[in-house]
């Protein structure tokens, strides 16, 4: 019989270096913000080559760039960090005891674990504090700098979700897919039920035990390649033909927010959370039974859609009055 899944590769592990002192510490997830901050500073400096930072007045230097996404990656990584534990969190921990926050070890074990747990809307905020601190205590131009990172910013985000899925967390939901793929950590279904029974063997998988792992959409991928390597493409190219500062930034506020509101709908919600409006009151997480079940991600990225929108029309109308009172 031929499956018609993929199993999670037994050889990945979230440690670079499993079992061995000290190296053990690193984890693929960690390595992949490297990854992904070095692909935006090579971004950032291709971009400062064609002088799409540069002003009348002021001509950037690659110093500035470094600077920049520095201040850019420390107030990301601490709205990505306070959103995940304050947000994301149902448990309550972190409300009481926000010193947890931004500590890398666990409350009960002792065992280091690094900072688990990122929001990327959380990320998008802290990162947009970042970038205008650093334009307005530089003097700098806002929106040319934050047209220009945000091209950056989709081909590092690439790299993230490829953490994830290295990680085998943030999976997706069931799937009779060809490619739907077997998490470990993903929650089991009891084998007695019809419609396990039903869905097992429309996939060729055999009911061996009393519970059963099944496939689920490999979201993580998807994410990787739609809001990362797709979305930096539609932005790379939109750099030619910007017509006023403010514009790419707006793009991808909207861009991303719409790539990531469908992917939601195949990516699996908080366990603690589930829906936040759910159309027909379901709460099976594991499938959705209705496009009207809406996940917390996705208010958000509604808030995003409407928010880059709001943002292309009100910079064009200031790119226009700037522009009538040069004339004048």
């Amino acid at each position: 019989m031929n499956l018609l899944y993929i199993n999670y590769p037994s050889f990945i592990k979230p440690e670079v270096f499993p079992g061995v002192p000290f190296l053990g510490l690193i984890r693929w997830y960690g390595l992949m913000y490297i990854f992904a901050f070095s692909g935006a500073f090579l971004v950032l400096k291709k971009l400062l080559k064609e002088g799409a930072l540069d002003t009348a007045e002021i001509k950037a230097t690659e110093d500035d760039i470094f600077s920049f996404i520095s201040w850019g990656i420390v107030f990301l990584l601490i709205g990505a960090r306070i959103f995940s534990t304050l947000v994301y969190d149902t448990s309550g921990l972190y409300w009481h005891k926000p010193w947890l926050i931004f500590w890398p070890f666990d409350n009960v074990t002792g065992r280091f674990t690094g900072l688990a747990g990122m929001s990327y809307h959380g990320g998008f905020i802290g990162g947009l504090i970042g970038m205008i601190t650093w334009c307005k205590i530089h003097k700098q131009p806002m929106w040319k700098w934050i047209d220009a990172m945000v091209v950056a910013i989709p081909l590092g985000y690439t790299f993230g979700r490829l953490g994830n899925f290295l990680n085998g967390e943030l999976y997706g939901r069931i799937t009779t897919m060809p490619w739907g793929m077997v998490f470990p950590r993903a929650e089991h279904f009891s084998s007695s039920l019809e419609w396990v029974k039903e869905f097992a063997g429309s996939i060729g998988m055999e009911l061996n035990g009393k519970l059963v792992n099944l496939p689920r959409h490999p979201s993580q991928l998807y994410e990787a390649f739609f809001e990362g390597i797709f979305l930096f493409a539609v932005l790379w190219n939109l750099r030619k033909v910007k017509r006023h500062d403010g514009f790419l930034g707006g793009c991808y506020t909207v861009g991303y927010g719409l790539v990531r509101f469908i992917i939601e709908y195949f990516r699996e919600p908080d366990a603690d959370i589930g829906y936040r409006i759910s159309a027909d009151g379901s709460t099976a997480l594991y499938t959705n039974t209705s496009l009207l079940n809406i996940s917390t991600g996705q208010i958000l990225c509604f808030l995003m859609i409407a928010g880059g929108i709001v943002i292309i029309i009100c910079t064009w109308f200031w790119d226009k009055k700037k522009q009538k009172g040069s004339q004048n």
